[in-house]
């Protein structure tokens, strides 16, 4: 599509000089987020189709209300019957997430600096939080997807629907003196380590009495997603190259250790493998006694990391009951990743607030 030139983001050389807002920075997390109301759910899987399964399977538009619908009666099913009126704890963490991040980059910037969250498919929706931005007349956003693996499924959502709102403003000129743009954290180093480190916690306070480290089975969690897109990159590159990092620096005292993808299957469409299941499995015949699953691919508790592994636990233990398993949590409100994430926030926000007029959107 070909944005009209008064829509381009582009240079402001006014604000910087008149308006004392050109000093401030509206930090936006933005992540999935989840229905806190069944009623909610259709709504909800008509935006996911839209920004996400319409990437890789042709869908109509006409027909996204239906989609919505069905996959919202399939979660139904699934989190009111299934799982005894399952409601996600993600959007609850992803405030404690935004509180506890916005409080430590405040003492740093003060009120010059303020943490918006926003959700692709539920409310706050970003393009709601982005408006409200605007109208506070912030001149700097740092778009911050709270993702973990970035693909053009996860993270560069937010960026298209920022760019919604930015082509749908009245005004001439771009709203922002700058934006920037935090992408994929799976191959920094000290996100990996704090990931290992609470792995080697855990692992620790269980009890893993009579059982060698070899008998320890670890299956990291990821999210898959499709062999073929439409010539767009999943997160399995990201995700596998974030395996590799952990792997790593575990192996050698835990040498059962695989990935695990958190797939979708859908007919005719092959998505990453080994998944959850599968993985087990294979370690269960190198010998493992206990199975740990890790997630890696979220920051955030939410329905995958709970009930797709807690599902595939309670099929595991029918197969194999001599065995143990255990399912870790994310890295939700540790403050250690705050600082983690305060740490790239700063290094964008530095630069904004250095005087450079030009803005630009930061890609790998």
């Amino acid at each position: 599509m070909i944005i009209p030139q008064s829509q381009v983001i582009k240079p402001v050389a006014s604000h910087q000089e008149d308006s004392p807002d050109s000093t401030r920075v509206a930090v936006l997390l933005a992540g999935y987020g989840e229905v806190e109301s069944y009623r909610d759910l259709s709504s909800y899987n008509q935006a996911a189709t839209k920004y996400i399964a319409s990437q890789f399977v042709s869908i109509p538009e006409w027909l996204y209300p239906a989609a919505g619908w069905l996959l919202g009666l399939q979660d139904w099913y699934n989190f009111g019957f299934k799982h005894h009126h399952f409601m996600s704890p993600e959007n609850e963490m992803f405030e404690k997430q935004r509180s506890g991040i916005e409080q430590q980059l405040q003492k740093r910037w003060g009120d010059r600096v303020e943490v918006f969250k926003g959700f692709y498919f539920c409310e706050p929706f970003v393009q709601e939080v982005v408006a409200e931005i605007i109208d506070r007349d912030f001149r700097n956003l740092l778009i911050f997807p709270l993702l973990v693996v970035d693909s053009a499924f996860t993270g560069t959502i937010a960026v298209a629907q920022v760019n919604e709102v930015i082509a749908a403003n009245e005004s001439e000129d771009c709203p922002f003196d700058a934006i920037r743009y935090i992408p994929a954290f799976a191959t920094e180093s000290t996100y990996i380590d704090l990931l290992v480190r609470q792995i080697k916690e855990s692992l620790n306070q269980l009890s893993t009495s009579g059982c060698f480290e070899s008998q320890i089975g670890i299956i990291l969690t990821v999210h898959g997603g499709p062999e073929k897109a439409n010539g767009l990159l999943t997160g399995v590159i990201d995700g596998q190259a974030l395996f590799n990092e952990v792997q790593a620096q575990l192996q050698h005292q835990y040498p059962l250790i695989s990935i695990g993808w958190i797939n979708h299957d859908m007919p005719f469409m092959k998505w990453s493998q080994p998944n959850l299941e599968q993985a087990a499995k294979s370690l269960i015949g190198s010998g493992a006694q206990t199975i740990v699953f890790k997630p890696l691919g979220w920051v955030t508790e939410n329905y995958e990391t709970i009930l797709d592994v807690e599902d595939a636990i309670e099929s595991l233990q029918r197969q194999y009951p001599s065995v143990t398993y255990t399912r870790l949590e994310c890295v939700n409100d540790d403050p250690e990743f705050f600082s983690i994430a305060v740490g790239w926030a700063n290094t964008q926000i530095e630069a904004m607030l250095s005087g450079s007029k030009i803005a630009t959107i930061d890609h790998k």
